[in-house]
């Protein structure tokens, strides 16, 4: 189901919590609401609709591609930036890293690992960061 994006900092700023079985709803939101809103967003954290949940979503062309529980376990090529988000006005200045190994759960919660690199990679941190509760 599509969900209203959620813009307050107080509820941003709040700590995600590792996702279960039981919020696997929380993949099916997130993907609607990522494609109603493909015009102007790439990628989305539970947060940024609702559930401070460790999920995220990303857009690759027309494919969306879930990821449960991420973590970073590798990064290499860091390098400063801007960006925008959805649930914020403006830009702000950040710090990411050209390439990155991920491991994470795959929609149906089997174990994946992944190597993104470039834009891909961005987005992915940018989510990531979302679960801390940092504001972007």
């Amino acid at each position: 189901m599509v969900k209203q994006i959620i813009r307050d900092p107080l509820f941003l700023r709040q700590m995600s919590s590792p996702a279960t079985k039981d919020d696997a709803q929380v993949i099916t939101d997130l993907m609607d609401t990522l494609r109603a809103n493909a015009d102007r967003c790439v990628g989305m954290a539970g947060n940024m609709i609702g559930y401070k949940k460790t999920v995220l979503v990303f857009a690759a062309g027309p494919f969306i591609f879930p990821m449960v529980n991420p973590v970073i376990t590798k990064k290499s090529g860091r390098y400063e930036t801007e960006e925008g988000c959805l649930s914020l006005d403006g830009v702000r200045p950040c710090v990411r890293y050209h390439e990155i190994e991920v491991d994470y759960l795959d929609q149906n919660f089997e174990k994946r690992h992944g190597k993104y690199s470039g834009f891909t990679a961005q987005i992915i941190q940018h989510e990531i960061q979302h679960f801390s509760g940092e504001l972007i």
